[in-house]
């Protein structure tokens, strides 16, 4: 969920970390282009924007998980001071259409209408059922304590296995609470079975996770009546995907509605749905015909924020006596709340677990039965590493089992079974994804070599003598990356799978970028000028990058599954080459020289056999622009050049590795600590190793806080029990130990890479 990977696969040389060439930034450490800039508290969040006649909204939720709305009595809030307006469900329901949720490809998924603002029943504690408008937040807030509501509660499904046997079915127009089912199986599953010496069956449950994010979400609408047209100011990843609900779900003419979306502080896949009560904001800026904001308080993100990760999984695993892996059957149980989310859909995750279990080792035969039910929790759907993290963790726990039954040591029933480095292009069973190029067996290997497995497995023997109990945990992974568009526009979701860029040299020589993928503070806009440098041949300090504004940038999908270089900065490239190339035609026509003598280097024109500075790009920009009557009569500058990328020869860009934790256990406490933690990672071409190492240690973090700490819990009546930070527990720094990252290049075999220690 967010571009986590900024490595793309770009044929740019790769220079060591440090150094500097003529040519290039790719491989260099180069700080983030805009982090001196919201250090100084210059950033223009969403929070930060101030309007005229600006009005604030705020929600009335259901406090109950299920419950008919008998009775709601806003006439008292509408009399307090600053209340500009307040408005039920079917009010909204006039300027907002409902949306229903199913992608084409998920075959038979399902999912009821949903409002803007629930219309006498709420299907979740937090569901809202009422707005309020006022001059300010704090008088909005006020107004809020005066609504009157009679509620009737209705049965109650928060356990999934209760909501897929169906006897209380939440949506009564369905038959049962079953969003969306799976099934698929290889050809001679049954009789492999039948030949293993060891089957290994366990099952793993994974409580809900949310993203925690430093911003919450946040919206500001200002609808223009006169020209019936709508700006919106969104802390969002996809602003053109919004683009198109807002004119479609409002009415209003796609080429008349602008979503900006300026800094964001995190979103983890968080911030790419749509929200109910952000649709309703924008409404509410049409209803009154004046700018709207809407800004997520700390609870309202727990509430309301997307979730993901419930899942109740039953794994097992065929082997043969000296430990090679036969098949790997899989039973998944997730749970989603009432709705799947607009567009993308709740059915995606699980469906990742179904297509990524048992993905790095090589199997013949696999089965795999998932179950997407509703129940009357907050909705689920994609956040960071979609599916990755279940899929792994049941993965590793049934193949560390046949292992430990086998006797083989972890590592070296892995070595046994992970998919051979020279086995590519290799096709999964029975999923048929294609994977290009991984290396896993290298990957395992360098990393026991740099934690000194052997050591520590002889050091854990030791100190279990002595009632020390540590254990060493191996993880292989394959990441996800770069979706085509075989992924959501298969299945007719309006998700954009391309991106564009333009990039324009300017009359004082400053190349100026654009691009369609958005900066969410994971270094994008840092990525795009080393990129962009790169391609035409200037300084760091001589581009300036732009981001998130559909009213001025290419249309493309913005920042989701990591693709955010792979597919925005392969756009880049492209258009830095053509205009570098423009460049050089220009360049040819001022000198009157031979275009393939010359060449672009540090801002200047040069000699490309000699080396000597022929003319600087603020030059030639003011030929191009002020003097254009100096050219030949036929010749036609051309310095603003745009160009899109989509791939396509494979389905997804996959990436792998293989991480390992140390923790040592508390027998009497049951208390867990990490001692020291290790990743090794295989991603393409490292653009900027410092960025690559803080994006791979923060997903690290995050991933041991959802292995460790986090869990949004709730009592059977679907009340959520910690919906704030002292109960959400986060990994803080005090938790954490020292995070050892080496990376990989994919592309060339030798080790390109930094050790990476983090401060305890």
């Amino acid at each position: 969920g967010g571009s986590e990977g900024m490595n793309a696969r770009a044929e740019l040389p790769l220079h060591a970390p440090g150094t500097k060439t003529d040519r290039g930034y790719i491989g260099q450490s180069v700080p983030r282009a805009n982090a001196k800039r919201l250090l100084q508290g210059r950033g223009a969040y969403v929070d930060d924007l101030r309007f005229p006649r600006l009005a604030h909204v705020v929600y009335f939720r259901s406090p109950h998980a299920h419950a008919k709305l008998k009775k709601l009595d806003l006439s008292k809030a509408a009399k307090q001071p600053g209340v500009v307006g307040v408005f039920d469900g079917r009010a909204v329901a006039e300027y907002c259409t409902p949306w229903v949720a199913v992608l084409g490809h998920l075959k038979g998924i399902k999912s009821p209408p949903q409002h803007a603002i629930a219309i006498e029943r709420a299907c979740w504690q937090g569901e809202a059922v009422a707005a309020i408008v006022a001059e300010t937040r704090t008088q909005a807030e006020d107004a809020l304590q005066h609504v009157e509501a009679e509620w009737e509660e209705l049965p109650i499904v928060t356990d999934m296995e209760a909501a897929l046997a169906g006897k209380v079915v939440i949506h009564p127009e369905f038959q049962d609470n079953i969003c969306f089912k799976r099934e698929l199986v290889t050809d001679g599953f049954d009789d492999v079975w039948k030949k293993a010496d060891l089957v290994v069956e366990e099952t793993y449950e994974f409580g809900r996770h949310t993203g925690v994010c430093l911003e919450g979400r946040s919206i500001l609408a200002d609808y223009n009546a006169a020209e019936h047209s709508l700006t919106v100011y969104h802390a969002t990843q996809a602003p053109h995907m919004m683009q198109d609900i807002f004119s479609r779900h409002l009415d209003i003419p796609e080429s008349s509605v602008r979503v900006i979306c300026k800094d964001v502080g995190g979103s983890y896949g968080i911030k790419v749905h749509v929200y109910p009560d952000e649709m309703a904001t924008a409404a509410l800026s049409v209803m009154l015909r004046r700018p709207v904001k809407f800004v997520a308080d700390r609870l309202e993100s727990f509430l309301t924020d997307i979730h993901a990760r419930e899942h109740k999984a039953t794994v097992r695993l065929a082997c043969t006596r000296d430990g090679r892996i036969l098949a790997f059957d899989l039973d998944d149980l997730t749970a989603i709340g009432p709705y799947s989310v607009y567009p993308r859909t709740s059915g995606i995750e699980g469906n990742q677990v179904v297509n990524l279990t048992g993905g790095p080792y090589s199997h013949q035969q696999y089965r795999a039965k998932m179950h997407v039910v509703f129940t009357n929790k907050n909705v689920t759907c994609q956040y960071r590493a979609v599916g990755h993290p279940i899929a792994v963790a049941i993965t590793e726990g049934i193949v560390d089992l046949a292992a430990q039954k086998l006797g083989i040591d972890p590592a070296e029933f892995r070595r046994r079974n992970l998919i051979p480095d020279d086995a590519y292009p290799y096709t999964t069973f029975p999923s048929g994804i294609k994977f290009e190029k991984l290396s896993h067996q290298q990957c395992l290997e360098k990393l026991l070599a740099l934690m000194e497995y052997d050591q520590l497995r002889a050091e854990q023997a030791a100190l279990r003598k002595q009632g020390i109990h540590r254990g060493i945990g191996l993880a292989a992974m394959i990441e996800v990356t770069n979706p085509s568009p075989a992924f959501y526009g298969v299945g007719g979701a309006r998700i954009s799978a391309q991106d564009g860029a333009t990039l324009r040299l300017d009359p004082a020589g400053m190349v100026n970028v654009m691009c369609s993928v958005t900066e969410q503070g994971q270094g994008t806009e840092g990525i795009f000028a080393q990129i962009a440098a790169s391609a035409v041949g200037v300084t760091l300090d001589k581009v300036r990058v732009a981001t998130g504004d559909t009213g001025t940038m290419p249309y493309g999908g913005g920042t989701w599954a990591s693709r955010g270089a792979g597919i925005g900065g392969e756009a880049v490239l492209q258009a830095g080459r053509a205009l570098r190339s423009n460049i050089l035609d220009i360049a040819a026509a001022i000198l009157n020289e031979d275009k393939a003598k010359l060449d672009i280097v540090n801002n200047q024109i040069i000699d490309k056999l000699t080396g000597e500075s022929k003319l600087p790009l603020s030059e030639l920009g003011r030929v191009a622009y002020f003097r254009p009557d100096t050219l030949p009569m036929k010749f036609q500058s051309e310095l603003t050049v745009t160009r899109h990328y989509t791939p396509r020869e494979y389905g997804f860009t996959f990436t792998n590795g293989i991480q390992a934790s140390l923790v040592e256990v508390d027998a009497d406490t049951g208390f867990v600590k990490l001692l020291k933690h290790w990743c090794v990672e295989d991603c393409g071409t490292i653009i900027n190793p410092m960025l690559v190492d803080e994006q791979i240690r923060g997903g690290v973090v995050q991933g041991i806080g959802g292995a460790l700490f986090e869990e949004c819990l709730y009592d059977e009546n679907g009340q959520l029990l910690n919906g704030n930070m002292a109960d959400y527990l986060v990994p803080m720094s005090g938790e954490m130990t020292e995070i050892i990252v080496e990376v990989r290049r994919a592309s060339c075999r030798e080790s390109v890479y930094m050790t990476v220690v983090a401060v305890k």
